[in-house]
């Protein structure tokens, strides 16, 4: 079967390794379309190094195509099945060592978590970041958030051409976003979800130098590639394994480098998921310990200005992590897939440039505190995400008004239904959890749309998930669920609550029967417990079906390999 599968003699039959490289390409996503080209690339070069290379697949989901509708009940999910099928493929066909490109957001957790499992020889190769779009009639540059954005200023009629004796209409201005938001190959260019988890990655020691801020298109992508084969080889020949990567320091290095960098929240329950797979002891209260010590100082979209082809002009993710590393917030000890510690490998980069304006010097961060903040109370007592950054405050009351699914506030907003004039409020979209959704989708439509349509008065809250291009007072990842019983199931329209970023905290602080107090509220809401059915499970059948089983709550990573009933 072998010499019918290409094994050129027997002498490589005999004495050559086997290496799997398992590309997360599919057609019809910027993200991963250019990926099988970078997986034959790197064939080509382990096949130079005499060595045997099987190129192999597994599937994606789009969070950007998907966002909005019922096929991002399906993204989340994915993580799951791209660990499986790498980790079934490597295990089943005997591969000595695994080379793995991931392009979108749920690839790169998935990848390592196949990793963890197989514990054999890995490197990552990350598949690079888009290139910036451009907007002639906003005469500014654009991306793909911007397309969510614009479609909230134009339900609210706010958006306009950048000219004002333009004769382009609120439509012309639509066209022109869609059609330029996103160039060519390519990751969504902010510090989103996939450029998140691939800095967080290098951090961590499994790829190599730069891989994470190369753009997809570069010539430094494509001799990433031609590098790998290399890379890999030390890795065999010094037995190094990922399991020898993943460690609570590494993980440490992720965190601080996901709050150095403004980066998104999805990147809390891949680290969770991350670290089961190796067996590491990371817990929400780690997220907190790191956030209080650790400074934001990234001017990066989308909260900021800039995006990772800006950051990769200035030096990329190794010229911030040298930086790091000097000021003792990075550990530079850790060994990485090159044989050499992480300081090594980024000892010969140039550093950040001075006069740069994407990273803020240590004393003059953004916010003293990282944004990423674990919440508990009365709403969340097993721990809710929120993203703070500090531009929207530190703390924020208002009335809840629920919708009890995500195409409800969807609706809502369509229809210019929430507005400055109704005063603060607490938006919650709830039965969107890892079973409830099912999938824990994520709700970048509502969000953008309600920062284009300029709502300041409004947080949102969700058991499900926000995008890593979502940025306002948004709190998610809500456990319990609402399909669980959760207290987030119990809350009633005009019920205030509070979110307060500094105390970590989230709370029912006055019912809508006036019941206030920590006693008296418990005493309500144990009450309304008494009148909830638990919805009914919606599929029956399918993948979704078999994830809202097998799935674990959020804070705990949502994964499926421990059962749901594990926690």
């Amino acid at each position: 079967m072998l010499y019918g599968a290409g094994v050129p003699n027997k002498d490589m039959m005999k004495k050559a390794p086997h290496v799997g490289i398992a590309t997360v390409w599919w057609e019809g996503n910027p993200c991963n379309t250019h990926l099988l080209d970078l997986g034959q690339k790197v064939k080509k070069a382990v096949e130079r190094e005499k060595m045997l290379a099987w190129q192999f697949n597994t599937i994606g989901v789009s969070d950007g195509i998907t966002m909005g509708g019922e096929g991002m009940r399906y993204s989340l999910q994915s993580r799951e099945i791209i660990a499986d099928s790498i980790e079934t493929v490597t295990c089943a066909q005997h591969h000595d060592a695994n080379i793995s490109i991931p392009g979108c957001d749920k690839n790169m957790p998935g990848v390592i978590m196949a990793a963890a499992r197989h514990n054999r020889p890995f490197v990552m190769i990350y598949g690079g970041t888009m290139r910036g779009g451009h907007s002639e009639l906003l005469d500014r540059p654009i991306n793909i958030v911007t397309c969510y954005e614009a479609s909230g200023a134009y339900t609210y009629g706010r958006l306009k051409p950048a000219c004002p004796n333009s004769t382009a209409t609120p439509s012309d201005v639509m066209d022109d976003i869609e059609q330029h938001a996103c160039p060519g190959a390519g990751a969504c260019g902010g510090m989103y979800t996939a450029n998140t988890m691939a800095t967080a990655i290098e951090a961590m020691g499994l790829t190599a130098p730069g891989s994470s801020s190369f753009p997809a298109s570069s010539p430094e992508k494509f001799r990433e590639c031609e590098k790998a084969a290399e890379y890999i080889k030390i890795c065999m020949e010094q037995d190094i394994r990922p399991r020898d990567l993943l460690t609570k320091a590494s993980f440490e290095n992720a965190l601080v480098l996901t709050m150095i960098l403004g980066g998104s929240t999805n990147g809390v329950l891949h680290y969770l998921a991350m670290a089961n797979s190796a067996d590491v002891d990371l817990t929400l209260d780690d997220i907190n310990r790191v956030s209080a010590k650790t400074p934001f100082l990234a001017d990066m979209a989308p909260s900021g200005r800039y995006y990772m082809e800006d950051l990769y002009k200035v030096g990329g993710t190794p010229a911030v992590l040298k930086m790091l590393i000097a000021a003792g917030y990075i550990d530079g000890t850790i060994p990485t897939i090159t044989g050499k510690s992480l300081a090594e490998n980024v000892s010969d980069w140039p550093s950040l440039d001075p006069d740069q304006k994407i990273i803020r010097p240590l004393n003059n961060p953004i916010k003293s505190q990282g944004h990423i903040r674990v919440l508990y109370g009365n709403f969340s007592p097993g721990g809710a995400v929120a993203k703070i950054t500090g531009k929207e405050g530190l703390s924020f009351t208002g009335k809840a008004r629920c919708f009890n699914k995500e195409f409800e506030l969807d609706a809502a907003l369509k229809n210019s239904q929430i507005t400055v004039e109704q005063g603060n409020q607490v938006l919650i979209v709830r039965y969107e959890g890892p079973k409830g959704g099912p999938g824990m989708p994520e709700q970048l439509k509502a969000s953008a749309a309600i920062m284009g349509a300029g709502l300041t008065n409004v947080a949102l809250v969700t058991d499900g998930r926000y995008s890593g291009a979502s940025h306002g007072f948004i709190v998610g990842h809500v456990v319990p669920e609402a399909a669980t019983g959760g207290p987030i199931a119990l809350v009633k329209d005009g019920d205030l609550i509070t979110i307060d970023a500094v105390r970590n905290r989230i709370d029912v602080v006055r019912t809508v029967e006036g019941a206030e107090g920590e006693e008296e509220i418990a005493k309500v809401l144990e009450e309304r417990k008494k009148g909830w059915k638990a919805p009914v499970m919606k599929p029956t059948r399918g993948a979704l079906a078999k994830y809202a089983r097998l799935v674990g709550d959020a804070s705990h990573g949502a994964v499926t390999d421990l059962g749901g009933d594990a926690y």
